[in-house]
Parts: structure tokens; sequence; C-alpha cells
């Protein structure tokens, strides 16, 4: 059993929305402090090696500021007997967000979460960004740990509130998630496994995305 960590998405916005700086003056009046009733999300495809079929999961908070994406089967791993190509596990989400007419949302920022194991001399990296279908995608942010490290860990992206890339107002757009975990063996012993994983003591991590949302025009 893998150590790890498990935060409710309540307690997992909270700390997010306590981490981002306020918006300045001129542009508070287009955030809300609640998202707008209605909103639901699906997810339309899962592809990679980091979420085989029914390993990945989708949910919007209660306060509909953020959404969650639980991984369940997601970590890379090196050494020992592990297979050659576990070195690297990666996952592609496509989602369609539905928000009530009148309405548009832009990701303010990501909060990223898990447990590794690495030996010294060995390394993990978690790498990711996020893009609405048919639009640019975000700089693909990347997060490297150096062995020995035995924790857990936790990453959180943040996006400028002058920089934030909103849904265009009236199209369906999927929203599209890409995630990568890495090891590297490195000059660790060979025979000793090193790993880096999205999960929790209970099997699953929940990554929270956190919604800013403004009325269209």
């Amino acid at each position: 059993m893998r150590k790890g960590i498990a935060i409710s998405a309540a307690a997992l916005a909270m700390t997010a929305t306590a981490a981002v700086a306020a918006p300045p003056a001129s542009a508070s009046a287009s955030y809300f402090t609640r998202g707008p009733n209605g909103v639901t999300i699906e997810i339309a495809t899962v592809n990679g090696s980091g979420c085989p079929t029914g390993t990945a999961a989708v949910a919007i908070s209660d306060d509909k500021e953020a959404f969650t994406v639980t991984y369940s089967d997601y970590m890379a791993q090196v050494g020992g007997t592990s297979p050659a190509t576990d070195f690297r596990k990666n996952c592609q989400i496509a989602m369609k967000v539905h928000v009530p007419q009148g309405f548009t949302y832009a990701i303010m920022s990501a909060d990223y979460r898990g447990f590794a194991s690495l030996e010294p001399g060995s390394s993990g990296l978690e790498k990711a960004h996020y893009y609405f279908q048919g639009m640019s995608q975000t700089g693909k942010a990347e997060h490297p740990i150096k062995g020995a490290y035995a924790d857990n860990w936790q990453f959180t992206d943040k996006n400028d509130v002058a920089q934030l890339v909103y849904k265009p107002c009236g199209e369906e757009r999927n929203f599209n998630i890409n995630t990568e975990l890495r090891v590297n063996k490195g000059t660790s012993d060979p025979n000793k496994v090193s790993f880096m994983a999205m999960d929790s003591t209970d099997g699953s991590i929940k990554t929270t995305y956190h919604f800013a949302w403004k009325r269209c025009p």
C-alpha cells in the first residue's frame, strides 16, 4: 500500500482560493464568488497509459468554483522488475463543460497532488497543460523532484488575471487536459524501484481545477 493523501474537494477549493491573489479592482466586476447554477461536466474521451478505461472520473464542486479529476491507476516507475515502458505515464482527457447561457469560464489555477518514492540518484517529473478545443494551449508547467524523496508532493499552477483564456461565449468547445508523470533512474540502484504517482491511501487523488467566471456581453 503506497502512502498518500486524501483531501476533500471543498478543502482543495479553499486552499487554492487562499493562495490565489485577488484580482485588481478594475477586473473584480467580472468575477463571482460562486459559479452559476446548472453547470455540469462529462468526460468525452480519455486516452493514455496513466488513465486506463474506468480509472479516471470528474466531478464539480458544490459551490461551482472548481472541478476535480480523480485518478486511480496513475503511476510511473523504474528499477527492479518494472516494465521498460513504465518510466513515463500520461493522460489526455477531453471534457464537455456545460454552463448556463450568458456565462463563460476560464481556469484560474490547478492543483496537482500525489506521492513519490525516489531512490538516491533518481528523479521524478510532473507536467501538465490544458486548453479549449481549437484554441492555443497553455504553456507546459513542469515540476521536478530529486531523489532521495519519499513523501507526498503538491504543485499548483496559477494564471495571472490578465492572461486568463475564456471559452468563447455561445460556443461548445471541449476542455482538454494533458498530464504526464516521468521517472528517471539516473544513478540510482537499478535493483530498487522508484515511482511517482497521482494517488492516495484510498486509491485515488483529486486534481483540482479552479474556475474564473464572467458574464458574456
